[in-house]
């Protein structure tokens, strides 16, 4: 499967105004509660000697007969940075997965740039690696789109060191949407997610169908999304019930860990439709 730019003109109707505060220092929609001399008035404090006189509220003084200068808060950019897994599972259900969490993670690029500020965009495995070219805008997004049709879904995802690396390359708070099939060590990924702290992090997981109800019934042999073991089983109703079981008790740990750190988490489905999944994902 290939991802297909045109999904992303649903979100023209979609309200991106952001409720958040970044201390990055350029320009943007998003404002910061540094203060200096920028576009949006603050408050008032009094005048002491070394402040910029043209600061200085005269009208205050008529009125007062006391020295006020006027503060502004100075307009800030604020900066998404998706995380999309690279893994070998995230290639399951013809990459089905790989390409619901990269839609989410595209809408967020495609939003932020829609309102001036910033995004960035790489894959994760056992390192990361920046696909962006550095120009947040939305016409960017279509060579982005080509080098994630290119990914190779390959190897495990290691969490807790490839977020750790990626955390050292953020220079000013920020929000990171890391989107995943999330099947790996709840406590390295809470490790990883920790290191994010200080941000704002939103966990995607995307969960194809067939990983929650496989199609087989009876005898079946089933292989390692990331490893070449297999295991030959009778997939009865019971054996259904207790995997089920333990695929959600890991979704509810991985869940757990997120919030843990002060995360956000969302479930997305790869059968609903793209809008519907977007909606509930974003958190602005």
């Amino acid at each position: 499967m290939a991802i297909d730019p045109d999904f992303l003109s649903v979100l023209d109707r979609f309200d991106p105004k952001i409720d958040r505060r970044s201390s990055s220092r350029q320009r943007g929609e998003q404002r910061s509660t540094e203060l200096g001399e920028g576009l949006v008035f603050s408050d008032h404090r009094r005048y002491v000697p070394g402040d910029d006189t043209r600061l200085i509220d005269w009208t205050v003084y008529a009125r007062s007969d006391e020295l006020y200068v006027r503060q502004f808060e100075t307009e800030r950019n604020l900066t998404v940075h998706v995380l999309l897994d690279r893994s070998e599972s995230m290639a399951f259900a013809d990459r089905a997965t790989f390409e619901s969490a990269a839609k989410i993670g595209l809408g967020y690029c495609y939003l932020f740039a829609s309102e001036h500020n910033d995004f960035r965009l790489s894959t994760f495995g056992e390192t990361h690696e920046r696909l962006d070219g550095g120009a947040a805008t939305t016409g960017a997004l279509l060579s982005v789109i080509d080098r994630l049709n290119d990914v190779t879904l390959d190897g495990r995802a290691d969490p807790g060191a490839a977020l750790s690396a990626y955390a050292g390359t953020i220079t000013s708070r920020s929000l990171v949407v890391i989107a995943s099939d999330c099947l790996f060590d709840p406590e390295v990924f809470e490790a990883g997610v920790e290191a994010l702290s200080g941000h704002d992090v939103l966990v995607v997981h995307a969960v194809a169908p067939e990983a929650l109800s496989p199609p087989v019934d009876g005898e079946a042999i089933f292989e390692g999304l990331e490893t070449d073991a297999s295991r030959r089983t009778y997939f009865s109703p019971r054996t259904q019930r207790r995997y089920r079981e333990r695929l959600e008790a890991h979704w509810d740990a991985i869940e757990s860990a997120t919030v843990a750190q002060g995360g956000a988490y969302v479930r997305v489905r790869t059968d609903e439709p793209f809008y519907d999944a977007f909606e509930r994902a974003w958190i602005g």
